[in-house]
C-alpha cells in the first residue's frame, strides 16, 4: 500500500483516537529526533522521563534535557497546529526557542551576545561537514520567504499527497536554511509534524536508525538541487513508519478481544 492508503486505514481503524496510542507516539517522536541529534536514552528511558519524570542513572543529564525539551516544543506544536494557528517566522522561533530551553548556548559575536535559546536567528555563518549554509544576513529574509510560501500551499484545497509533500518540503527547506545556532534539526522535523498535524494526519518520524540515509538524502537533495530526492526519503520512512503501527495496532486489537470489559488499550509498555 502507499501512504495514502495507509493514511486511509490508519483512521479507519481509530488509532489516532487512542490517547494512550498518540502519547506513545508523541515519545517516538521525541526518542528518535533527540537521538539523531545525539541523544543517549533509550525508548524506555524516554517513557520513563516523560511518564515520570526520572532521569536515567548513568547518562549525561544534558541527553534528558534535550528530552524534555523537545517532548514540551512538540506538545506546543501540535496544540498551535490543532487550533488552527498560522504558520509565521516568530511561531517557528518559538518551537525553536522550546526545543532547547535547557540546551542551547549563548553566543559571543561581533553584533553582540545571542541567547540560542530565546530563538533568535544566527549571527555568523556555519557549516555542517561540506554543507555550507546561507549566509547569516540571508537568514531572516529566506525564513520570511518560506514562511510565505508555506503560507499561500496552505491556502489551497490540496490533496492528501500534496499535504505530506508539503510538510516534507518544509522539513528540508528550513534545515537548509539552518536559521539557528542550536537545533535546526529539532526545529525543522517539528515544522514538518506541525503541518501534519494542521491536517489531521499521522505524524512521520525519521528512525535515529535511518540517520546516515537522512543525511544522505539532505545533501544530495542540495547537490542535486532535487527536492523529489529527500521527498522519496521521507516518503520510504512514513511508509514503513504507518504500516508497523497498522500491524501493532491490529495485533493489540485482537488480543484486547476476550478480555474483561473496561481494561481499554496501554500501549505505554
Amino acid at each position: 500500500m502507499d501512504f495514502i492508503q495507509l493514511i486511509d486505514k490508519y483512521h479507519s481503524l481509530g488509532i489516532d483516537q487512542v490517547i494512550d496510542h498518540e502519547k506513545f507516539n508523541l515519545i517516538s517522536i521525541v526518542h528518535h529526533s533527540t537521538r539523531i541529534e545525539g541523544s543517549t536514552l533509550t525508548e524506555v528511558e524516554t517513557q520513563v522521563l516523560i511518564n515520570e519524570g526520572l532521569t536515567p542513572k548513568g547518562k549525561p543529564l544534558q541527553d534528558s534535557l534535550m528530552v524534555t525539551d523537545h517532548f514540551n516544543a512538540l506538545k506546543f506544536t501540535i496544540e498551535k497546529a490543532r487550533a488552527k494557528s498560522p504558520v509565521t517566522t516568530a511561531l517557528i522561533q518559538q518551537i525553536n526557542s522550546l526545543a532547547i530551553n535547557n540546551t542551547g548556548s549563548v553566543y559571543n559575536t561581533v553584533f553582540g551576545t545571542i541567547d540560542a535559546r530565546t530563538g533568535s536567528f544566527r549571527k555568523g555563518n556555519v557549516t555542517a561537514g561540506s554543507t555550507y549554509f546561507p549566509n547569516f544576513d540571508k537568514v531572516e529574509k529566506l525564513t520570511n520567504e518560506l514562511v510565505a510560501q508555506i503560507n499561500e500551499r496552505m491556502k489551497i484545497r490540496l490533496p492528501v499527497k500534496e499535504q505530506i509533500n508539503l510538510s516534507f518540503d518544509a522539513h528540508f527547506n528550513l534545515v537548509s536554511i539552518h536559521p539557528f545556532y542550536d537545533g535546526n534539526g529539532r526545529t525543522s522535523r517539528l515544522l514538518m509534524n506541525y503541518i501534519q498535524a494542521w491536517y489531521n494526519l499521522p505524524f512521520a518520524i525519521v528512525l535515529n536508525e535511518s540517520k546516515a540515509e537522512y543525511i544522505q538524502a539532505l545533501i544530495d537533495t542540495r547537490e542535486k538541487e532535487d527536492i523529489n530526492i529527500f521527498r522519496a526519503f521521507m516518503t520510504t520512512e512514513y511508509e514503513k513508519h504507518l504500516s508497523e503501527e497498522i500491524e501493532k495496532f491490529s495485533t493489540l486489537t485482537q488480543a484486547q478481544k476476550g478480555k474483561s470489559p473496561g481494561k481499554g488499550f496501554n500501549l505505554m509498555f
